[in-house]
């Protein structure tokens, strides 16, 4: 009988053109995956983190409230590159989300992995619905696990070489990646502490593994330096949303249950047997401190109740360790396996994929929905209305904004000279700031996190349009407030359906009032 490493060896020994290579595959699904983004981008309308991150574009720093910088470079150059189109501001994290893909494959194919194995490890990212969401906005969560991934091929590519030099690009990468999401020092952390429990610990002694760690660092400086002197708003705003109860904490077990549905269910079998091969498996054990990496990063998010998507850029290594092992098991035998694994997946994705990506009408949607009974998996206690929060936020920002212009413009000239428009939210801010010029509007005033750093700039609160309020506690602050129209969309979230107020008279100046006012969550 043949042996299995017989028909391995005979299998690699297959001669592949250059278009029907692992690579070539690879290369085609991450292109099937760019081009679902692309023709999709339009479909709804602007998400609010992605008019949030154009506003902080405006005021370019080394830190914010509630992110570091690097999206918003990126926001930056995409604004300056393609303009406020959606389709403009939507293809980097759309080629972010063909990128992964990418890397998946090579992951599979650093760790052994051959033609199939590489196909099964890009195909598994194409359908989690957790990536379908990330990959069509432009917010900093398209671009992290993509980063992560990076960091651990980085890590890959030392063990296989040798050659602990790629410790210095992970470092890059992790700088890199620490300026763009800091749950980054998660993955860091993780890869330390596998590193130290796995069969590699002896690179702990490398000095390019401390150069890489002291050049992430170096790359994250200087918004260590802003959060320092601005006394850390970020750990201010992590105090306040654990304050408020605002965020799902979800117990062990729920949060993996969690796991299975954001990552797609039909792919635990994939990752799971993933980190079984890192840990069990006769070749996969040489990777171990890539499972080790795995398990502390899921601990630690179920320890410090992070929310469930956190964990989801560690998947894509889980993707590939299983899609080798799943091909070494079926080389010789259970050879039916991948093609009935393949069309399972390819069954499923097809299935829930009009769940996480816009691509039926809102009614359509809703329709969808009730036929498949599929709840949507949340991390933050929101009344979303009948869309799931990651669509209802693309409703209503322009029709709120028309609102506000027909009071604003229902003024006086003189009267709009010294109108200020306030928001309760920097969510309905970006909008105003966002769709605002079209309609004749100044820019917004708010609050609430960076927008509060930005000032109430020359206005006095002599006359303030006043949104995301009940009206209740504007009165103790104006002489008069007066009800003048209402926000509505039936699709957007409930919580961005309000009354609008035009108030006058502030009690007191408004900037001696705005230090009082800080709003960080």
């Amino acid at each position: 009988m043949v042996s299995a490493v017989a028909l391995a060896e005979l299998e690699a020994a297959k001669p592949h053109s250059r278009f029907t290579s692992g690579p070539a595959i690879v290369l085609y699904l991450a292109l099937a995956k760019l081009l679902l983004h692309l023709l999709t981008a339009t479909r709804y309308g602007i998400f609010r983190d992605e008019m949030y991150y154009v506003a902080c574009s405006q005021h370019v720093a080394w830190g914010y409230v509630d992110h570091p910088p690097m999206n918003v470079f990126i926001a930056w150059f995409a604004r300056h590159a393609f303009g406020d189109s959606l389709l403009g501001l939507r293809l980097l994290p759309a080629i972010a989300g063909a990128g992964l893909v990418w890397m998946a494959g090579q992951l599979a194919r650093e760790m052994g992995g051959r033609r199939f194995a590489q196909s099964l490890a890009a195909l598994a990212v194409i359908p989690v619905p957790i990536y379908l969401i990330m990959h069509h906005w432009l917010t900093m969560n398209a671009f992290e696990p993509l980063l992560w991934m990076g960091c651990l091929w980085c890590v890959v590519r030392a063990i296989n070489r040798g050659e602990p030099r790629y410790w210095f690009w992970f470092g890059v990468l992790a700088g890199v990646g620490l300026e763009t999401k800091y749950s980054i020092a998660f993955l860091v952390f993780g890869v330390l502490v596998g590193v130290l429990l796995g069969p590699e610990r002896r690179l702990l002694k490398s000095g390019w593994l401390w150069l890489g760690m002291l050049v992430a660092a170096a790359i994250a400086l200087p918004n260590f330096v802003w959060q320092l002197q601005h006394d850390f708003p970020f750990l201010q705003l992590l105090h306040n949303i654990g304050m408020g109860n605002r965020d799902i904490v979800r117990g062990p077990l729920s949060f993996l249950a969690d796991q299975v549905a954001i990552m797609n269910p039909i792919l635990l079998p994939l990752w799971a047997g993933g980190l079984l091969w890192l840990f069990f498996g006769r070749e996969g054990r040489r990777y171990r401190s890539l499972a080790w990496a795995s398990v502390v990063v899921v601990t630690m998010f179920i320890v410090l109740k992070g929310k469930n998507y956190y964990a989801a850029p560690i998947y894509p290594v889980l993707f590939a360790a299983g899609a080798v092992g799943f091909e070494r098991i079926t080389s010789s035998r259970f050879t039916w396996g991948r093609p009935a694994y393949v069309t399972a997946i390819v069954a499923v994705g097809g299935l829930l994929t009009p769940i996480s990506c816009p691509i039926l009408s809102p009614e359509n949607y809703l329709r969808y929905q009730a036929v498949l009974h599929i709840p949507p998996v949340v991390a933050e206690r929101q009344n979303n209305g009948p869309l799931p929060q990651y669509f209802a936020d693309e409703f209503g920002w322009e029709n709120m904004v028309q609102q506000v212009a027909r009071v604003y413009n229902s003024l006086s000239p003189e009267d709009r000279a010294r109108t200020a428009i306030f928001c309760n939210s920097w969510g309905e801010a970006a909008a105003i700031d966002f769709f605002g010029a079209r309609y004749g509007l100044p820019r917004a005033i708010s609050y609430h996190n960076n927008y509060w750093y930005w000032g109430p700039r020359d206005y006095t609160g002599d006359i303030v349009i006043v949104l995301g309020s009940d009206g209740r506690g504007d009165r103790e602050f104006f002489q008069s407030v007066e009800a003048v129209g209402r926000v509505e969309h039936p699709y957007s979230r409930r919580d961005a359906q309000f009354t609008l107020w035009l108030c006058r008279g502030l009690n007191q100046n408004l900037r001696d009032l705005w230090p009082k006012l800080k709003k960080f969550d």
